[in-house]
């Protein structure tokens, strides 16, 4: 399991479902614990080196789009996301942009890297 940090921090983004993320991009790998999908987005709780992560996904039609159906994101699935992080690493939260299951790639935001 890993975690990278992959770009400086570059301030928050100005839409308010970003507002709390530095705009950097961080990169997660883990296996669910815990799923909660739905409105107004999704909750996954990934455990990645130890620590248990709060991960945001799309909303269901988000998801849909990116080609994620309900059963792919299920607790005991290994997970690699990369999005923004929470401006303080302390809280462990992280807003996808784009996940792999496997060696499949799910763009959530394609605009956002």
């Amino acid at each position: 399991m890993a975690l990278a940090l992959l770009a400086a921090p570059q301030g928050a983004g100005a839409h308010h479902g970003w507002s709390w993320t530095t705009g950097g991009n961080l990169e997660l790998v883990g296996r669910i614990v815990e799923a909660r999908l739905g409105m107004p987005h999704g909750v996954l709780i990934v455990e990645a080196e130890g620590e248990r992560w709060t991960v945001e996904v799309g909303q269901p039609w988000r998801n849909e789009r990116a080609g994620l159906k309900d059963g792919d994101l299920a607790p005991g699935i290994e997970i690699r996301a990369i999005g923004e992080p929470s401006e303080d690493l302390a809280d462990r939260r992280l807003k996808v942009e784009r996940l792999y299951l496997g060696d499949r790639e799910y763009v959530l935001y394609p605009n956002r890297d």
